[in-house]
């Protein structure tokens, strides 16, 4: 396909984090961008602002006459709508050029330098991690992130069309679309086991991906994962590897070994031991585009993060809010080592919102070992995605797992209420369902208590 042939680009689900990345690029590039989503949010808010049409009903009708000429347009869809939806159905019996996101991503980023980030968790923070230190370095990028970076305050970021950067996503098998220079995993956690059936048949995917990897190129794996590659780790005998770590003032403090030398006194500001592998890699990654170690080094210092991933809301004496997209049991247990680490013998009141009735199912012993942690659970009902509920998979079943007395099942309207009449020290909100909507109503309520 030859982007320079298509007049307007369709998005069907442009407000998804990945499909409004590229729905930005495509207005950039001056195509005639529109699209549908089922609901308006401030993401859908944002695009309207810069000129994008979106309407929020499923209809034929209600898209504008430029975009149904099948010669001129092409539809860009996310797996996540179903095939039955109707403005779908339209663009496929009427010859349109359809592709899902991951297939567009990769026929954009072919003939670039191109730094693929995989791994069944971190794909967002090393991306935003990664974006931040080229661009600091001054390398020409344009990174389509899954998540809005506070360093740039968006998903998208285009400095140049040398180099790109992009999540390699495993699910519905995305990332083997992607033909990468340059590509690392962060993780092979069992997920997503609705598309794949078992963890091995997952893992079998990943080392699918690691052969799309151009020749010459380099793959980056965190040690101890069954694919061989450059390794990296903390404290241990990695390729890359962080010794000497310690806390101060709320920051890492660390040195940092490469292959060829050995940087001292580097610091890295956000918390977690999995975010500063992931800051880790993003170094290795960023150093094979010439950027030099030193000035990689002062950049990682400066990186303020990524919205709900491991996010200060609120930082006070009295009160710590965060908020966090963690919606699988290791991540729940990344978080949780996380704040326990930078806030010792603090009391912690996590709130968490299942995602999807498959993986709630699939990982329900595993959800409520990782929730029990916390000094006190209030849970939500699951968050439902693309999917139909599954018999008998409720939050209540999650909440009679978890062994931790200190639980409660509430609804989204008494989040405010639950967390006064607890009074906690530390406050979690977790989850990738719309409980980001949430945050900042809680943290505009909390301020005004403090």
């Amino acid at each position: 396909m030859d982007l320079k042939q298509i007049h307007n680009v369709y998005f069907i689900g442009i407000g998804g984090i990945g499909m409004s990345a590229l729905a930005r690029y495509f207005k950039f590039i001056n195509k005639n961008v529109a699209g549908y989503d089922k609901t308006e949010t401030p993401l859908t808010q944002e695009l309207q602002g810069i000129g994008i049409t979106i309407h929020y009903k499923d209809a034929v009708g209600s898209i504008n006459t430029e975009y149904l000429d099948s010669a001129k347009t092409l539809v860009v869809y996310t797996p996540a709508v179903p095939n039955s939806h109707g403005e779908y159905q339209y663009f496929l019996n009427n010859g349109f050029t359809i592709k899902k996101r991951s297939e567009v991503l990769g026929i954009i980023t072919k003939d670039t330098f191109c730094f693929a980030v995989a791994g069944t968790h971190g794909k967002t923070t090393t991306s935003s991690i990664l974006a931040h230190l080229l661009k600091e370095t001054g390398t020409p990028i344009t990174a389509f992130l899954g998540g809005i970076s506070e360093d740039f305050n968006s998903n998208f970021l285009l400095e140049g069309t040398a180099y790109s950067v992009v999540e390699a996503d495993e699910f519905d098998r995305s990332f083997l679309q992607l033909s990468p220079n340059m590509a690392c995993i962060t993780s092979m956690d069992a997920d997503h086991l609705d598309i794949y059936g078992t963890e091995e048949e997952l893992q079998n995917s990943f080392k699918e991906f690691t052969k799309r990897i151009k020749p010459n190129g380099k793959l980056f794996v965190r040690n101890g994962l069954p694919i061989n590659g450059i390794t990296y780790g903390i404290e241990d005998d990695s390729d890359f590897c962080i010794r000497n770590l310690k806390i101060e003032h709320g920051a890492y403090i660390f040195d940092l070994g490469t292959p060829n030398e050995v940087l001292t006194g580097v610091t890295f500001n956000k918390p977690g031991r999995h975010n500063l592998l992931n800051g880790l890699v993003a170094f290795a990654m960023a150093i094979q585009a010439g950027s030099p170690a030193n000035r990689l080094a002062n950049a990682l210092a400066t990186f303020k993060g990524v919205q709900r991933r491991f996010s200060y809301k609120i930082k006070t004496p009295n009160l710590v809010y965060v908020d966090d997209y963690a919606h699988h049991p290791t991540e729940i247990n990344a978080v949780c080592d996380a704040v326990y680490e930078m806030h010792p013998k603090k009391k912690v009141l996590a709130i968490f919102q299942p995602h999807l009735f498959s993986r709630t199912k699939d990982f329900i012993e595993e959800f409520a070992e990782s929730l029990s942690k916390f000094d006190s659970i209030l849970l939500l009902d699951i968050y439902p995605a693309r999917e139909k509920p599954i018999e008998g998979v409720t939050s209540q079943w999650l909440l009679e797992k978890i062994k931790n007395p200190n639980k409660k099942l509430i609804n989204k309207a008494n989040i405010i209420s639950e967390i006064k009449q607890q009074n906690p020290e530390i406050i979690i909100t977790m989850g990738a369902g719309d409980i980001g909507l949430e945050v900042e109503k809680i943290k505009k309520e909390l301020h005004y208590e403090n």
